[in-house]
């Protein structure tokens, strides 16, 4: 497991701008039957940290006057709106005798002929997966060879995924994770929803004028005229 050290936290709310100004950013662990600690972290190191674990991978989660690590997985992220930085992590302190179910990044890797050599265009029907396992079995990240896709009829399905020792796979097994089509196909079906929406916006178009045509000409055949004192309460409204 990787490391990170924390430091228990003692400034909250408009104070927390101070952490920020220091290269600190605020924290929290929590989990089942575990006690909430606010904490503090260096940014920088969060960041490394995070990026080679991502939210499928365990932590050891160092905070200052305790013994023993705490093994966590990054739970949740929150980050400034403009400049895309993080503002405020929560860490889930994992019991290592209990599966938990995350999120896991597919990462394509591999040479696939039906694109190098007929021109395909690679589509990735799914980019992360759900799976369940003990804390210390999570893997960072599943690597799917696409070099299988050697024609247009070729596939890769959940079942043709090489997973990890003790990891299952929340999906049904028949699910196409990628395939290859000609360009030609992919710039058809890009094309196509354009054209239905615009269709469809001309379609409405219609019969909401019509529609409103005829409203208008019903209320006028059947709407007798309002009344002065009807005027002045349409009026006052």
């Amino acid at each position: 497991m990787i490391k990170l050290n924390a430091k228990t936290r003692k400034d909250f709310g408009k104070k927390t701008k101070v952490l920020k100004k220091t290269g600190r950013i605020p924290a929290v662990v929590y989990g089942d039957g575990v006690k909430n600690i606010p904490l503090e972290i260096n940014y920088e190191e969060f960041k490394k940290v995070f990026d080679q674990t991502g939210e499928s991978s365990l932590v050891a989660l160092e905070i200052d006057g305790e013994k023993k690590e705490r093994p966590v997985l990054i739970y949740d992220i929150q980050r400034d709106p403009v400049s895309g930085k993080f503002i405020h992590v929560d860490f889930y302190q994992a019991s290592l005798k209990e599966e938990v179910e995350v999120m896991v990044p597919l990462v394509f890797e591999g040479v696939s002929l039906a694109v190098k050599e007929l021109g395909g265009t690679l589509v990735k029907e799914i980019q992360e997966i759900e799976v369940k396992a003990l804390p210390q079995n999570l893997p960072h990240d599943i690597k799917v060879d696409i070099s299988s896709l050697k024609t247009f009829e070729d596939e890769i399905f959940i079942k043709d995924l090489k997973l990890p020792v003790g990891v299952k796979v929340l999906k049904k097994p028949d699910e196409i994770v990628a395939l290859a089509v000609p360009a030609a196909k992919v710039e058809e079906e890009l094309a196509k929803p354009v054209e239905e929406k615009v269709e469809d916006v001309e379609k409405v178009e219609k019969e909401k004028k019509g529609k409103e045509e005829e409203e208008m000409g019903e209320a006028v055949k059947e709407k007798p005229a309002p009344s002065s004192a009807e005027k002045k309460k349409t009026e006052k409204k």
